[in-house]
C-alpha cells in the first residue's frame, strides 16, 4: 500500500535548484573526454543524489574507463542493490549492498569516499547512503593498501548515467542533483549534508566550498543552456539526447510527486522521469497513481491527452480502493474513484456512477487541468484552463487521496505535477509560493504537489 511520505522542513537551510532528468528510451547521458591530471588516486570522493524511475533493470550512476576489464562504475543491478565496483588490473573493490533500493518517490544521496593509504582495510572505503554508513554488503572486497584507482584516473572518458561493455549500453533512469566528485581527498560525508535538526531528515549543504583537486568537478544542472556546465570551473560535460524539459526542479530539497509505476499492478509503460504512461495496442488497460498521498489542502497538476483522446480517464484515488493493488481494467468505476471520462459527451464519474450530464470531450493534445481540493472532496476538472466542471464533489470513501491516470488501448498521456513535464511548457506559470512549471496557472489558492508544499498545507 502507498505510504505518506514525510515533507522537507519549509526552510532547508540551503535549497537546490534543479536537478537533470536521465530518461533511459532516449539514451540520455553526459560524457567528459578531456581528463585533467589526477590529483592523486588514493584517494577520492564521489556525491551525488539520485531518484530512481525504473527498478528491476541495469540502471549506471556513473563509471570511468571504456572497456570492460579497467574501470570502476557506480550502479543499481537488476536485483535494485547498489553496486560499487572497478574491473581487473588495478585497485580492486567490490561492494554489493544487501538491502536495495525501491522507493521511486524517494531522493537517496550516495557517498563514495576511498584513500587506500589507509592501513586498516574498512577505512580504505566508506559507503554513505543519506548520512549513514552502510555495513551490511552481500560483497565487499576492499582494495589493497596504496592501490591505484580506476574510478579516479587520467587518460579515460568518464560518463554520468551510462556505462558500455562488449555488447551492451546500460543508461541510468531518473534524476540527479548535486554531482561531486572530490580529487584528492577521503572527505567525511558531513562535507556534503546534515541531518535536520527538526526534522531528523538528511539534507544537502552548500558544497561549492570544498577543494575538488585536479580532476574533481561540480554539477548542480543550473545552466539550462548547457547542463553539463563544472560550475567548479573545470571542463563542462558534453551532453547527449536531453531536451529542454529535462531539467528539473524536482530536487532533494522539494521533492515533487510522480506517477508510480508500482501501484496498481499496471499495463503501463512509464517513461520521462515517470511522467509519461503509454499504453500498447493490444486488449487491455493501464493506470498509475501519483507517488504523494494526500489528506488536506488544495493541489493541481496537468496532464496532455495524445493518442486516443476517448480513452483517457484521470482524476483522483483514495487508498482503501479495493483493486488499487490488483487489476486496473475497471477501476475508474471502483468505490473510491473519481475520474473524467474524456468519452460519451465528457462526464464525470464517482463510485462506478456517471454524471447524466455532458460537459464536453477534450481535444487531443489538449491539456487537461485537475484541481484536487482534499479539505472539501472536491475536484475540478479544467480544458487549456477553462472550466469544464468546478467543485464536483469527490467520492466519500476517504483516506489518502492519490492523483489518477487511467487510459485505455492505444493510448498516452504526459503528465506534468510541476517539477518535471513530460511536455514542452511553452507559458510557464508558477503556484502561489513559486513552486513549479505549468503550461497554466494553477486556480487562486492551488498549489504544486511537492514537499515544501506539503509542509505547509498537506
Amino acid at each position: 500500500m502507498p505510504s505518506i511520505l514525510g515533507a522537507n522542513t519549509l526552510s532547508s537551510g540551503y535549497d537546490v535548484a534543479n536537478s537533470a532528468r536521465f530518461n533511459d528510451g532516449d539514451s540520455a547521458y553526459m560524457n567528459l573526454t578531456s581528463v585533467n591530471t589526477v590529483t592523486n588516486r588514493l584517494k577520492f570522493t564521489i556525491s551525488l543524489w539520485v531518484k530512481r524511475s525504473t527498478l528491476g533493470a541495469k540502471s549506471m550512476i556513473g563509471t570511468v574507463g571504456g572497456d570492460n576489464s579497467n574501470f570502476g562504475a557506480i550502479w543499481f543491478d537488476s536485483n535494485d542493490k547498489l553496486n560499487c565496483t572497478e574491473g581487473s588490473g588495478g585497485g580492486e573493490l567490490n561492494f554489493i549492498t544487501n538491502r536495495v533500493f525501491r522507493d521511486v518517490s524517494a531522493w537517496y544521496h550516495i557517498v563514495l569516499a576511498i584513500d587506500t593509504t589507509q592501513g586498516t582495510e574498512s577505512n580504505r572505503v566508506k559507503i554513505y547512503v543519506n548520512g549513514v554508513q552502510e555495513t551490511s554488503f552481500g560483497t565487499s572486497t576492499y582494495p589493497s593498501q596504496n592501490s591505484n584507482m580506476h574510478l579516479n584516473r587520467g587518460g579515460k572518458a568518464q560518463y554520468l548515467g551510462r556505462h558500455t561493455d562488449s555488447s551492451n549500453d546500460y543508461y541510468f533512469d531518473g534524476y540527479m542533483a548535486e554531482v561531486v566528485w572530490i580529487d584528492g581527498s577521503q572527505e567525511a560525508v558531513t562535507s556534503f549534508g546534515e541531518f535536520d535538526e527538526d526534522s531528523g531528515i538528511w539534507k544537502p549543504i552548500d558544497v561549492s566550498g570544498l577543494t575538488f583537486g585536479n580532476n574533481g568537478f561540480y554539477l548542480d544542472f543550473e545552466d539550462s543552456a548547457n547542463l553539463g556546465n563544472d560550475v567548479n570551473g573545470g571542463t563542462d560535460w558534453t551532453e547527449n539526447n536531453f531536451a529542454a524539459t529535462d531539467q528539473s526542479t524536482d530536487t532533494c530539497t522539494n521533492n515533487f510527486c510522480t506517477m508510480n509505476p508500482l501501484i496498481p499492478t499496471t499495463n503501463a509503460t512509464f517513461s520521462e522521469g515517470n511522467c509519461k504512461l503509454a499504453i500498447g495496442g493490444s486488449s487491455i488497460q493501464g493506470a498509475g497513481i501519483g507517488t504523494f498521498g494526500l489528506t488536506a489542502g488544495k493541489w493541481y497538476f496537468e496532464v496532455k491527452l495524445l493518442a486516443d483522446k476517448d480513452n483517457h480517464t484521470h482524476g483522483a484515488i483514495s487508498e482503501l480502493t479495493a483493486e488499487l493493488n490488483a487489476n486496473v481494467t475497471g477501476i475508474q468505476n471502483d468505490v473510491g474513484v473519481t475520474s473524467w471520462i474524456n468519452g460519451d459527451g465528457g462526464e464525470v464519474v464517482v463510485d462506478g456512477t456517471a454524471t447524466t450530464a455532458d460537459y464536453g470531450i477534450m481535444a487531443e493534445n489538449s491539456i487537461m487541468g485537475i484541481a484536487l481540493d482534499i479539505d472539501n472532496y472536491n475536484i475540478t476538472y479544467l480544458d487549456d484552463n477553462s472550466a469544464l466542471v468546478s467543485n464536483f464533489n469527490m467520492s466519500s470513501t476517504r483516506g489518502a487521496i492519490f492523483p489518477l491516470i487511467k487510459m485505455g488501448i492505444n493510448c498516452t498521456a504526459e503528465v506534468n505535477f510541476g517539477g518535471c513535464s513530460a511536455f514542452a511548457v511553452s507559458s510557464g506559470n508558477t503556484d502561489a509560493n513559486g513552486y513549479g512549471n505549468f503550461e497554466h496557472a494553477p486556480p487562486s489558492g492551488y498549489f504544486a504537489i511537492c514537499t515544501k508544499n506539503l509542509a505547509e498545507y498537506g
